[in-house]
C-alpha cells in the first residue's frame, strides 16, 4: 500500500479520522469502535482529495484487468467514484442501496450495458455488507463482470474478507485501520498502551470493549 501511510495522515490532519479509547464510537449498526472515520471531509479539501484520486486511479491501473466501466456504492462513494471514471475517462455508473418506489424503480443509476468489466469504488469497508450487496446487483441487474473493488480506507474486519469471499471478489482498501493506528502513534495522538487495546478491535469488534 504505497499510499497508505499519507493517506492516513491526511484523514487525521483534516479531521476525517477521529481517534478516542474512553468513550469509544458508536456506529449505526451498534459496534463501539476506538476509530471514527468520515472520508466525505476529503471532498472538501482540495490537496487532499486531489492525492485520494491519483491513488485510486493509480490502484485500478495496477489490476489485472483495466474495467470498462467505473461504479460507485450510494451515496458516500458517488463522489469519488465519479472522479475516478472523469481521470479515467470511462463511463461511470452509481448502486443504490434500494430501488427507486417510482419510475424505473431500477437500482443501478446510469447506462450500463451488459458484458461489461466494472470496478466498484467505495469510500470505506466496515464489514463490506454495502460493497458485497452492489457486487451482486451489478452483477444481477447489470450483467457486468465484477472482480475487484476499491476503497479509500479499511477497517480490516474479519467480517469484510468473509463477505468478499463469498461475493468472490477482491478487496483493495489504500489504506488500513493498522497504518492509522501506526501513524497516530507516531504522531503522539495515542499511547502505546492504547494502540494495543485499539488494536483489538480487529480481531473481536463486538467485545472488544
Amino acid at each position: 500500500m504505497p499510499h497508505g501511510k499519507r493517506i492516513a495522515e491526511l484523514l487525521i490532519d483534516i479531521g476525517a479520522v477521529k481517534l478516542s479509547i474512553d468513550p469509544p464510537f458508536t456506529w449505526v449498526s451498534g459496534i463501539q469502535s476506538p476509530v471514527y472515520c468520515d472520508n466525505r471531509m476529503i471532498y472538501s479539501h482540495p490537496d487532499a482529495r486531489k492525492f485520494v484520486v491519483d491513488a485510486l486511479v493509480s490502484r485500478v491501473h495496477a489490476l489485472p484487468v483495466e474495467p470498462d466501466v467505473i461504479a460507485g456504492t450510494a451515496t458516500a462513494a458517488i463522489g469519488w467514484a465519479a472522479l475516478v471514471a472523469d481521470r479515467m475517462h470511462l463511463p461511470f455508473v452509481y448502486v443504490r442501496a434500494k430501488a427507486k418506489d417510482h419510475g424505473t424503480k431500477k437500482l443501478i443509476e446510469g447506462d450500463l450495458r451488459p458484458d461489461k468489466h466494472v470496478v466498484l469504488v467505495e469510500d470505506l469497508l466496515s464489514t463490506a455488507g454495502s460493497a458485497a450487496s452492489s457486487v451482486e446487483t451489478l452483477r444481477t441487474e447489470g450483467k457486468a463482470s465484477v472482480s475487484d473493488v476499491v476503497a479509500i480506507f479499511s477497517y480490516e474486519l474479519l467480517a469484510a474478507a468473509e463477505k468478499a469471499q463469498q461475493a468472490s471478489v477482491q478487496l483493495h482498501p489504500l489504506s488500513t485501520f493498522s497504518i492509522l493506528l501506526g501513524v497516530a502513534a507516531e504522531q503522539g495522538r495515542l499511547t502505546k498502551e492504547e494502540v494495543g487495546i485499539a488494536s483489538k478491535f480487529i480481531k473481536n469488534p463486538e467485545g472488544w470493549r
